[in-house]
């Protein structure tokens, strides 16, 4: 299943409001997202990420909705699993269900 999950902004990388990187904390998952919908995003903030991309900009208090919505479903693993590392660092991939 496909969701757009929100994060906390912790850190942006360039200039260039089409090329601005976040670096994006999901309940303590951290991933990069593209900034270019969200050229306002500033460190801090939250943000609603799809596939990559931040889509928009939402308060704190309905990221932490979210967030215990996703722990009662328990789908925080998902996003985990998604950044683990695999055997280019010398660990077995986690197996294929």
């Amino acid at each position: 299943m496909c969701l757009a999950v929100p994060g906390k902004i912790i850190s942006i990388q360039g200039e260039d409001p089409l090329s601005r990187i976040g670096k994006i904390d999901f309940g303590g998952v951290l991933k990069e997202a593209s900034l270019a919908y969200v050229p306002e995003a500033e460190v801090g903030d939250y943000v609603i990420v799809h596939v990559g991309f931040a889509l928009n900009r939402v308060d704190e208090a309905e990221a932490q909705k979210v967030f215990e919505y996703l722990r009662e479903m328990d789908q925080l693993a998902e996003l985990d699993e998604a950044v683990k590392p695999g055997p280019a660092s010398g660990e077995t991939p986690p197996a294929v269900r």
